[in-house]
């Protein structure tokens, strides 16, 4: 499906089912995405991740009941998917600043929040610097994390910095790896890779690993190992100190080179962040590339 069109469905879809318990997992299955690119894409898009758009439909949705004041403030919590009133109440104080009471007395409190329009235009997309090549699969070993796609924006960079502090720091000050731990860490390059993986079976949630190539050893307590399956990957290229050399061509990805793309549609669910291991992140001509598992349509 085109991926314009795949974010108008998507918004549809949440619409038809805002009072349900889960509607972006729905979504997902309804256009036939991975919910972790769906989550992605949506959130680089329109500025929201798809559960706060849902909770902000919500919010407004139920201002406009408590302005009409026919309704108790328990009987709009439930409605509109919250446990308690007091946890109802905050939220509906936070969105629009009063409280239901008060927006009853002050209606003009109002905040809007309608649907969105999903419209997206080209500018130059299919130019970017990318390479297609078609891999064999292979195996990668990391340390792994499950993370929610709500929240895995703030999550995955301080995973990252554990990481880095607990076991890549003492190596790069000239620590000997001694334990199986660090051994594989070092030689296996554990830090060039970092992966997602949409195969968990809690909803809206992914895998990430901070990873390297697999070597064959014996995987050591805290690190696992995976095999990715053959595919055709599309690399772009991103030059430039992290985070924002990456940050700017995943954007430019979801909102120009997908759109209307001609050639390619996203082939499984998962991706693969690159990082050269050669200069420090921070340099203006770092190397790092976005891997994106494609299929020709």
């Amino acid at each position: 499906m085109e991926w314009t069109e795949t974010l108008r469905r998507t918004v549809d879809y949440l619409e038809a089912h805002l009072l349900e318990e889960d509607p972006a997992e729905g979504a997902a299955r309804e256009v036939w995405l991975s919910p972790l690119y769906l989550q992605k894409g949506f959130r680089l898009v329109t500025g929201y991740s798809m559960g706060e758009y849902v909770r902000k439909r919500r919010l407004y949705l139920a201002g406009l009941e408590a302005i009409g004041g026919r309704e108790k403030v328990i009987d709009l919590a439930y409605r509109y998917g919250y446990d308690t009133p007091e946890s109802f109440s905050k939220a509906f104080s936070r969105f629009h600043g009063v409280s239901p009471a008060q927006l009853r007395q002050n209606p003009e409190r109002l905040v809007p929040f309608l649907p969105l329009k999903i419209t997206l235009s080209i500018k130059g997309g299919h130019g970017m610097d990318y390479t297609v090549e078609k891999l064999e699969g292979f195996r990668l070993i990391g340390v792994e994390r499950e993370f929610s796609g709500e929240t895995s924006y703030l999550d995955i960079p301080k995973f990252w910095d554990e990481f880095i502090t607990a076991h890549c720091a003492p190596l790069w000050a000239g620590k000997k790896p001694e334990t199986a731990l660090e051994k594989a860490v070092y030689a296996c390059n554990i830090g060039e890779f970092g992966v997602c993986i949409d195969d968990c079976a809690a909803p809206g949630r992914f895998r990430y690993l901070i990873a390297g190539r697999y070597d064959g050893r014996e995987v050591p307590e805290g690190l696992t190992a995976v095999t990715l399956p053959d595919l055709e990957w599309a690399r772009f290229r991103c030059s430039g100190p992290l985070p924002e050399s990456l940050q700017t061509v995943n954007t430019k990805i979801f909102r120009e080179w997908l759109p209307g793309n001609p050639e390619f549609e996203i082939a499984w669910g998962g991706n693969i962040e690159w990082y050269s291991m050669e200069k420090e992140t921070s340099a203006p001509d770092y190397e790092s590339e976005i891997w994106i598992p494609v299929k020709r349509k």
